[in-house]
């Protein structure tokens, strides 16, 4: 570009150049190309904006703004080099050639806002908004408004970029929806390719930035063809397209990243608009998009223009280069040869298959083979326990850890009023009245299991099994449905639940061996096995009628045996007062038999004396407690009274407090 200044106006020579009389026509080509580039970026948004409303697959989202943040640089550049045109265009004195129709009419209705209208009598609005209509004019003119559209573009793709970021990307099935958009993308991708052959075709001299916009339309162009390929590795399953979009995304990012630090250190410069604005979106990022790939002769070409180092003359370069392609050999052929030393992780094994041909099987540890193709391995798993549900696969989804204060999850959640995720219907035989009939029962029957440890177990899982959580969960349903028809839902929910998850784990490991398919069942976890979710108020009910009944039989039984033992009880006490009367009657007998016998023993021995003594000892016996007199009959008239001293107890009264033994004197008795 030509920058020669005198006194502040351009030179007559520099103005009857090719660019400055073809500036008008170079201008009307960028607006044209604007135009519609900027229809094609609003299909683009359009369709993420509808891809992320309907919650379509997260590669259509990421596939639209990519292409959209690419078109929008390839717009900021354009608009850099249209305005370097328009003031050539204003320079030379050119006429503006006006742009199609439709871009016209798109100019017009963008523009209408901002251009200010005469009214005869503006109000206060007016005028306020006047005010700042100029004052934001004059603070544009300051800064630049051309470089103010360039990092407002520039910024634009960054966040678009930013806000479909996704590395989780699913697989999307090519249908016809999406070949007609890769046909959309691949047409216009071709005319960017034309627009490029033109912009290369075009002389230094006639149009200086033609080689920068060539390169710049080199650039969506690689984004719209890489991320259709990546559409493509996506129905296919494979991983790769993740990875490429994600790179496609980061370089757009930098290029905009670019553009947008271009832009804004270009504010920092004094707007002379006597001078020839630089176009402000060359990069050096989109500049490495060249065939064949030369990224250090824009380097060197820079260095020799504006600083005068030429790299050709130092000779550490000269020998690097001549070099270069024996050491990138060496390289090459040592890294092709350390393809044939593996490591197997601890929690792996590994088949080494030498010429295709599956051999020994490798434990953990660093083994030495022949480098790719000719030697691989395949890894198979050692020892790891998984754990699989029947309604779904739980590999691959991140289940968020739950608060230790909040909440319970999900999945804890065991209770009979709700549907639960991991929960399958089943049919179950059943019978009502007598009759055969079925129910249905929502269970949560989950399945550990293991690659065997054994290595024809590995060799099977490996080369006889395509997929084992599907292989497994299959199998497992065929057999629920097979063994539940044979069972009811009072016994699975009672005494048969035992039970139940041997039998299955039994079916389910002999299907397994049947298959050869190396896997080993370990446990069938019974988490839940319930009536439907809207039926469980009336199984509730019939519980608990059937346990109000259960009860009530206890009760009963319970009364009576209580009634039971309290007669029980009666009788053993009657029973043994009644041996007890018997046997003091029999010791009383017997007491009184001794003492007849001893009595009659003595009256033979002692005759008279026994019968005189025994009948003062019961005479004692019976006057202990009464008032009594004794007189002797030999007492006479002329002599005094005597008393009988004789060893018994003296009548006493009761009443008085007379010492023992003391005599009692009547008044018959007194002197």
């Amino acid at each position: 570009m030509s920058n020669e200044i005198f006194d502040g106006t351009q030179s007559s020579d520099v103005k009857d150049g090719a660019n400055f009389q073809l500036a008008a026509v170079q201008s009307h080509r960028l607006l044209n190309q604007l135009f519609h580039g900027s229809l094609f970026t609003a299909v683009l948004l359009f369709g993420a904006v509808i891809a992320n409303t309907f919650n379509l697959n997260t590669i259509w989202v990421t596939f639209f703004c990519e292409n959209a943040a690419a078109l929008i640089l390839l717009g900021a550049g354009l608009r850099s080099a249209y305005d370097v045109a328009e003031w050539r265009r204003k320079q030379a004195g050119l006429a503006s050639i006006p742009p199609i129709k439709a871009a016209r009419w798109f100019i017009a209705f963008v523009a209408s806002p901002w251009t200010p209208r005469e009214t005869e009598k503006p109000d206060r609005i007016d005028r306020w908004t006047g005010i700042a209509f100029s004052a934001g004019r004059s603070f544009l003119s300051r800064i630049g408004l051309r470089p103010l559209w360039v990092a407002s573009l520039s910024l634009f793709a960054c966040l678009l970029i930013y806000g479909s970021w996704n590395l989780q990307l699913e697989p999307a099935p090519i249908g016809t929806s999406a070949l007609l958009m890769i046909a959309l993308c691949l047409a216009f991708s071709f005319l960017l390719l034309v627009t490029e052959r033109r912009f290369a075709a075009i002389d230094a001299v006639e149009w200086p930035e033609a080689g920068a916009l060539s390169q710049l339309a080199r650039f969506p162009i690689l984004i719209l063809v890489a991320s259709c390929l990546c559409l493509f590795l996506n129905a296919r399953g494979s991983g790769l397209s993740v990875w490429l979009l994600a790179a496609l995304g980061g370089f757009i990012t930098l290029v905009g990243l670019e553009f947008f630090l271009r832009a804004t250190l270009s504010m920092f410069r004094p707007q002379n608009h006597s001078h020839e604005p630089p176009l402000l979106t060359e990069s050096i990022l989109v500049g490495a998009i060249n065939w064949p790939p030369r990224p250090l002769t824009r380097i060197q070409s820079e260095l020799r223009t504006k600083l005068g180092i030429d790299l050709r003359q130092i000779w550490a370069f000269s020998f690097i280069r001549k070099t270069a392609p024996a050491i990138v050999l060496a390289t090459f052929v040592l890294g092709w040869m350390l393809t044939g030393i593996h490591e197997i992780p601890m929690s792996g094994r590994g088949i080494y298959e030498q010429f295709g041909r599956p051999g020994t099987i490798l434990q953990p540890g660093l083994h030495i083979g022949l480098p790719w193709p000719f030697g691989r391995i395949i890894p198979v798993e050692n020892g790891i326990v998984h754990e699989l549900a029947t309604s779904f696969s739980t590999a691959g989804q991140d289940e968020q850890l739950a608060d230790a204060e909040g909440p319970a999850p999900e999945s804890a959640n065991r209770l009979w009023d709700a549907s639960h995720v991991s929960e399958k219907s089943q049919i179950i035989a059943g019978g009502t009245d007598g009759k055969q009939s079925f129910q249905l029962v929502n269970m949560d029957i989950r399945f550990v299991y293991r690659i065997g440890l054994s290595d024809q177990a590995a060799m099977s899982a490996a080369y006889q099994t395509a997929n084992i959580p599907t292989l497994i969960e299959s199998t497992a349903n065929r057999v629920l449905v097979h063994d539940f028809a044979a069972r009811t839902l009072d016994g699975v929910l009672g005494k048969e639940r035992l039970s139940l998850a041997n039998d299955i784990s039994s079916a389910i490991q002999a299907d397994m061996n049947a298959l050869n398919s190396g896997v080993e069942i370990l446990a069938v976890v019974v988490e839940a096995i319930h009536p439907p979710a809207g039926a469980s108020s009336a199984y509730h009910g019939v519980q608990a009628a059937q346990i109000t009944a259960q009860a009530l039989v206890a009760r009963e039984r319970g009364k009576a045996a209580e009634q039971a033992n309290d007669a029980q009880m009666n009788a053993s006490l009657q029973r043994d007062g009644a041996m007890a009367a018997a046997r003091e009657g029999v010791a009383a007998s017997e007491v009184t038999k001794l003492r007849f016998d001893a009595e009659r023993s003595a009256y033979r021995t002692a005759g008279q004396v026994f019968l005189t003594e025994e009948y003062f000892n019961r005479l004692t016996t019976g006057l202990s407690r009464s008032k009594a007199l004794i007189l002797d009959h030999r007492i006479g008239g002329s002599s005094a009274p005597t008393l009988d001293l004789r060893s018994f107890m003296s009548p006493v009264d009761p009443g008085t407090g007379a010492e023992p033994y003391t005599p009692y004197q009547s008044e018959e008795t007194s002197p």
